[in-house]
């Protein structure tokens, strides 16, 4: 696609509201190879990303070339499934590094469990390639430092996959906080309950099948046996690969909460409770049942959660901002107005779900105009996941909890020791 047709596009896009542009005054920095292609590769191609790269393939110029995975088995069922779909044999790897040793490489999409998300986003930085990088962009609060640190020393476009900033059902609800009509906003609730926070009927452990090779898997976490239970999906419920449902859909609801806060920092002080309250035969090492506040100046922002699939509203996930005058309670299905006394007019406003797809032309947007300032940016990514791990921190340590951002520290010497991970070697934690 050509510069002219490439603008007539982005035109019609602007005037569907399928992305927002943030103008500059380079809008191509740099060549993108003939016919300004971009190509991608994915890192982790079962669950997430390849929702990730299968709309990114959706934006014009968009090629996939390459494909990474530790279990052969799923790589390359995707691998047909993407030859079929576009026409293009991706070379495929099992070892990302030698993946970003590629010339021909632009951008890398990470969709890996969470203990994996540092490394490979530094890496890919380093190496000249912008990044994509799921949610949570850590699984500490200190590499969550480092991932920032990266994305400045490289002048990398970074996109975490955070989509409802891509939305515009969340951008009406900001818009609507903003007006002032809910009046004085004292406590922003937050919950997301589902069963899969809780893993049931254990298994021994076990060899990992000969398809998968788990060392490659396991990277920096400690060395540990296989378990099918502590793979495939269900690793986000162990402390060694995530942070349970307050850091899979805490991020994104909380998010959402910061938001419309206007929060850009950390809270005065993190109180929380959890345990495996709701099924006590869960093997998970995360909470199915927790309980968060995070305590500001003028307000509160609460967190809870359990595997019951039922909430507040009837909802079993979602954000209320409680005003004076009424509360707006909003999740990817809608946002709704319930007045208070009448004070103000009720409204609902619903969604066109094309957030995710949105999400992904923004990056590849902002790529192209080597514009930084991405829907959701690393350092927005930063704020909330570490919202996200102060909450599990807190918990785990059954104790009230202070952070300090700037220096780094916790009030709490059993916190400061879940600041950040170690690596298991040969694998070395970034430094900056």
């Amino acid at each position: 696609m050509n510069r002219l047709e490439f603008l007539r596009k982005a035109g019609a896009l602007m005037a569907a509201g399928a992305f927002t542009p943030v103008l500059t005054n380079n809008l191509f920095a740099r060549p993108l190879g003939a016919n300004d292609r971009i190509n991608v590769a994915l890192i982790g191609c079962r669950s997430m990303g390849w929702g990730d790269l299968n709309d990114a393939l959706l934006v014009p110029g968009v090629r996939c070339v390459a494909l990474c995975d530790v279990d052969r088995e799923v790589l390359e069922k995707r691998a047909a499934e993407l030859e079929k779909r576009t026409g293009v044999k991706a070379e495929l790897y099992g070892d990302y590094r030698k993946l970003l040793e590629r010339k021909d490489l632009d951008a890398v999409i990470i969709g890996t469990p969470d203990h994996w998300h540092c490394l490979m986003m530094v890496d890919a930085c380093a190496a000249g390639k912008d990044v994509y990088v799921e949610k949570p962009i850590a699984n500490s609060i200190g590499e969550c430092d480092l991932m920032v640190a990266a994305a400045g020393k490289y002048g990398r476009v970074v996109q975490v996959g955070q989509q409802q900033r891509s939305a515009t059902l969340w951008h009406e609800m900001k818009k609507y906080i903003d007006s002032g009509k809910l009046g004085r906003i004292a406590r922003v609730n937050v919950w997301a309950n589902f069963a899969y926070a809780s893993i049931l009927n254990p298994v021994p452990d076990q060899a990992p099948p000969a398809h998968v090779d788990f060392d490659m898997w396991l990277g920096p976490a400690p060395e540990r046996t296989f378990n099918p239970k502590r793979f495939h999906g269900s690793w986000r419920m162990f402390w060694d690969y995530g942070g349970g449902l307050l850091t899979d859909w805490g991020v994104h609801l909380l998010d959402m909460a910061l938001w419309g806060m206007n929060v850009k920092g950390m809270p005065n002080r993190v109180m929380a409770s959890g345990g495996n309250h709701q099924n006590p035969a869960n093997y998970a090492e995360t909470f199915d049942t927790l309980s968060v506040v995070y305590e500001f100046n003028d307000f509160l922002i609460t967190w809870n959660n359990v595997t019951v699939e039922a909430g507040p509203y009837n909802k079993n996930y979602g954000v209320e901002f409680v005003g004076e005058n009424g509360s707006l309670v909003a999740n990817r299905e809608s946002w709704v107005v319930y007045p208070y006394r009448d004070k103000i007019e009720p409204y609902q406003s619903l969604p066109d779900h094309m957030d995710h797809r949105d999400h992904l032309a923004n990056f590849i947007d902002c790529m192209r105009k080597r514009e930084m300032n991405t829907a959701c940016t690393i350092d927005n990514g930063a704020l909330c996941a570490k919202f996200a791990h102060l909450g599990n921190i807190a918990a785990r340590v059954k104790s009230d909890i202070v952070y300090d951002d700037v220096r780094k520290k916790f009030d709490n010497k059993e916190a400061n020791k879940l600041f950040i991970k170690e690596y298991r070697k040969p694998w070395k934690r970034p430094v900056f």
